[in-house]
């Protein structure tokens, strides 16, 4: 099962009983990635995005993991730092919007607060923020693991910070962090080494797309070259998975929870409600019936 966000945390970022009834749910998926869970208050820049970063947010997680093993699954957390795809208003208290470089995103996010509004300029980070955000995320993939996650998936695409300092677009940095193809895969590389050195590679995955075009990532000459060294140094981490060995499915799992059957006895599948995919509450989330 794909990574989906889907907003039904609580108003602090706390995973809650709804959402271990949805991944308990759909626990046949065999693995499950959660949707996107921020290892840092400054990453949290959607309304109602689950955090991992103390302890009570551990504890909030325990329930959701549980679910899924009593039901034969597998789950890992999905790590994701929003970055500049933020809205101050969104965060919490004393939290920040960074980016690799102070570049506005363009649109506009929803608020509960104040509904539609323009993306916050980020502030450019420091030195001491990019070892920051590295140390971070190893802080909260341990977490994960305490939390009984099977592992961790680092989000490095559709714009978020990970692929915010991989992109030109979002990336003009002329330090050791920006300019060439290995300066700007260097804080993926060191957040995935952090990472693999904390909990071990083999319970680490990233999420890479390139040429993607989400939040604002554009490709330049350089695309290909970056990727591939990063394929080659991530590979030579010995990260889980390998290639070809799994098959993700998004909305189709959000609508059926047992579509692992539908698809095995050729079942007809229900179709998913765009219109509660961020909604708070139960519809749309875990009233998706199974068949009898």
């Amino acid at each position: 099962m794909a990574p989906m966000t889907r907003c039904r945390a609580d108003a602090e970022h706390q995973p809650t009983a709804l959402m271990a009834e949805y991944y308990g749910q759909r626990a046949g998926a065999g693995l499950i990635i959660t949707e996107g869970v921020s290892p840092s208050p400054d990453g949290l820049g959607y309304t109602r995005i689950p955090g991992l970063f103390t302890a009570q947010h551990v504890a909030g997680w325990r329930p959701v993991t549980e679910a899924v093993h009593a039901r034969g699954g597998r789950i890992f957390v999905q790590l994701m730092h929003t970055g500049r795809a933020s809205v101050q208003v969104n965060m919490p208290a004393g939290a920040r919007v960074l980016a690799p470089s102070a570049i506005q995103l363009d649109g506009e996010m929803w608020t509960d607060a104040a509904g539609l509004q323009p993306y916050t300029t980020p502030q450019a980070m420091s030195a001491a923020d990019i070892a920051q955000a590295v140390a971070e995320f190893a802080t909260s993939a341990e977490l994960a693991i305490e939390a009984g996650f099977d592992g961790v998936e680092l989000h490095g695409a559709n714009g978020y910070l990970l692929e915010q300092f991989l992109n030109t677009a979002s990336n003009q940095r002329t330090d050791q962090w920006g300019g060439s193809v290995e300066n700007r895969a260097r804080f993926a590389l060191e957040t995935a080494r952090a990472v693999a050195a904390r909990i071990g590679a083999a319970k680490l995955g990233i999420r890479l797309s390139p040429y993607g075009a989400f939040n604002g990532m554009q490709a330049d000459a350089g695309t290909d070259a970056l990727y591939t060294l990063l394929a080659r140094e991530l590979g030579a981490l010995g990260l889980a998975v390998g290639k070809g060995e799994l098959v993700a499915f998004g909305r189709p799992f959000l609508a059926n929870p047992d579509l692992v059957r539908r698809l095995r006895d050729g079942l007809e599948l229900a179709q998913p409600d765009f219109d509660s995919f961020y909604t708070p509450g139960a519809k749309g989330y875990t009233d998706y019936p199974a068949l009898a």
